[in-house]
Formats: C-alpha cells, structure tokens, sequence
C-alpha cells in the first residue's frame, strides 16, 4: 500500500515539474518567435533551453541536461548575444522601408508543406534508420563513457572540425562588425 501510494505521489510531482518545464519551453519559443529584439529573442532562448534541461532530468538523463546547460544555454547563447551586440542588430529596423518581397508566401508554403509532413509522419510507421556504425549504445559500461570513446576516436574530426568552424564564425562577426578608423583629417 505504501508502495502504491508512494509511486502515486511521485507520478503527481512528475507530472507537475513536466507540465511547468513545458510551459517554459513553450513560452520561451514563443518569445523566440514574436520578439522584435533580437535580443530579447536570445533571452527566450535560455529560457527554452533551460526548461528542456528540466524536462531532460526529468528523464534522468542528468548528463544531457548539464550539457544543454552548459553548451546551449552558457555557450551557444552567449555566442548569439555577443555577435547580437558587436553587429548592432538589437535596433529595431523598419519593415516598411526594406520590404522582403515573397518572404510571407514562401513561409506560408513552407508551413502547410511542414504541416502536411507531421501529418504524413503521424499516420506511417517510424523508421530507425541505418544499422550504427558506432556499435551499440547497450551493453557494459556508462553511456557517458561510450559517448565520450566514440566522439574523441572515431568522430574526434568532425567534433574539432565543427569547433574551427565556430570560431572562424565568432572572428567572422568580430571582422564584419568592426568600424574602420578615422583618420585625424576626415570629417563628416
């Protein structure tokens, strides 16, 4: 009887922290998607991402929930603001006079073709896809250890090819962002 209701219990807490986690994970990604700002976009952004960290220790999946953390929500978004504030694209711009002719019906066309393709996904079968080339996630051993042995030996390329690409991006922003000097004898 303990047993019942302790489980019980649990199942109610489980429930409330998932639907508060999804709650911020929705209104996060909501505010990702109405804000003007971009930078307040950024901003929901962590909000998004740290609510999918609770849902992902909710899972007890502790390892990705300290890496979305760290590498998303400290990293990436960090990332994204600072190249937010050194370009200088947290002003407003004015819609009216930079008009993006066919942005609107090309994201109406891309959204009914991602409606009709949750749709279609729904109704069929899943695949899993290919046999894995990494060798299987079971077995013995901790899946951190086999996450970590298969990214540093066989993936370790990608993996450092992947972080060259990240900094040639953050040098990229700091080059496109940078004014050129004024010389002593140029006046506006």
């Amino acid at each position: 009887m303990t047993d019942l209701l302790l489980a019980a219990a649990t199942t109610k807490v489980d429930a409330v922290v998932f639907a508060t986690a999804a709650v911020l994970v929705l209104a996060g990604a909501l505010g990702v998607v109405l804000s003007r700002n971009a930078v307040h976009a950024a901003l929901s952004l962590v909000g998004t991402l740290f609510g999918v960290a609770v849902l992902f220790v909710a899972q007890h999946a502790h390892f990705l929930a300290a890496v979305q953390v760290i590498v998303y929500a400290g990293a990436i978004v960090v990332l994204f603001l600072f190249v937010i504030m050194l370009l200088g694209v947290d002003r407003e711009e004015d819609v009216e006079v930079e008009e993006l002719r066919g942005q609107r019906p090309a994201a109406a066309i891309i959204a009914v073709l991602l409606l009709a393709e949750i749709v279609l996904l729904g109704r069929t079968e899943w695949v899993t896809g290919a046999k894995s080339v990494a060798g299987r996630a079971s077995g013995e051993g901790e899946n951190i250890e086999k996450l970590a042995e298969s990214i540093f030996t066989r993936y370790l390329l990608p993996f450092e090819i992947t972080s060259v690409l990240l900094v040639i991006a953050v040098v990229g922003a700091v080059v496109l962002a940078r004014r050129p000097t004024r010389q002593s004898g140029d006046t506006e």
